[in-house]
């Protein structure tokens, strides 16, 4: 049957698939615009299988909040060619607003969440990968539930980071924290909830690191044992979030920077993504 060019449009309107790709797909499905869009469904699918060990170091962060509610989530690609495009930056909006919309458990449930329009994100992500023949990925999703949330996402759109509060603190206070996690990275908010695991590889790399040391030999083992406390304790100096120097004044923690905002404000839970880690 004759392809005409409103189809190809008609097509094209419906997947944002580029023009070959519309017509090839109207051809073989002899002009039945519902199995022309399976096509090219199908070879979304198809490019992502041949693309799966690519890396996707591009793409976008994006946060909302709403109603007490926040959500982080990353679209990725191999390229920044195609994450400066609007399809693209629309369909990682898209995701966000799902993301808020729905407040799935974790990624795998968003991936089932539907779309504005009646797709899942899973099959969008699907369809934008064979529009474009670049991988893309759902590479993070993050979600809290606080009384007070703040968030920061880096200009580039490349990192991002929500901060939950159990009360309110100004709208300063509560970016500049966010921007502090998006930064400095902490690995806790304090050192009571620094991961068991970590504590312990820490420990033994610092034990390990002085009795390497000839300057150590013959020292009494509870001398090298205080001495390893005290680097874990720099440890949480420097990597825990209530204790790090404040990014803007390095004379006072982050703890002290919150309380002199309110007295009774603390963190209570912190996410972030970053696609350069």
């Amino acid at each position: 049957m004759e392809i005409t060019a409103k189809d190809v449009m008609k097509l094209r309107k419906m997947t944002s698939a580029g023009m070959m790709d519309c017509k090839n797909a109207l051809m073989e499905a002899e002009g039945d615009f519902d199995k022309a869009v399976e096509i090219i469904r199908e070879k979304g699918k198809l490019v992502a299988a041949k693309r799966a060990d690519r890396e996707t170091s591009e793409g976008a962060v994006e946060v909302r909040i709403k109603d007490g509610k926040a959500i982080l989530v990353c679209l990725g690609c191999e390229t920044d060619f195609v994450s400066a495009t609007d399809d693209f930056k629309a369909l990682a909006n898209e995701i966000a607003e799902a993301a808020i919309a729905n407040f799935p458990e974790d990624i795998e449930a968003l991936k089932a969440a539907k779309c504005s329009n009646g797709h899942t994100v899973e099959e969008e992500i699907s369809a934008q990968t064979g529009k474009t023949g670049e991988k893309h990925v759902l590479a993070c999703y993050e979600k809290i539930e606080a009384e007070y949330i703040s968030q920061y996402v880096h200009h580039n759109g490349k990192l991002g980071a929500i901060v939950g509060f159990n009360t309110a603190v100004s709208e300063t206070v509560g970016k500049n924290v966010a921007q502090q996690v998006a930064a400095m990275n902490p690995v806790s908010i304090s050192e009571a909830d620094c991961p068991k695991e970590t504590v312990e590889k820490e420990l033994a790399m610092y034990k390990q690191q002085i009795a390497e040391d000839p300057k150590m030999a013959g020292k009494p083992a509870e001398m090298l044992d205080n001495i390893a406390k005290g680097k874990l304790k720099k440890f949480f100096k420097e990597s825990t979030l209530e204790e790090q120097d404040f990014v803007w004044d390095n004379k006072v923690s982050v703890k002290a920077y919150i309380q002199a905002d309110n007295k009774d404000a603390k963190v209570l839970s912190m996410k972030r993504y970053s696609l350069s880690d």
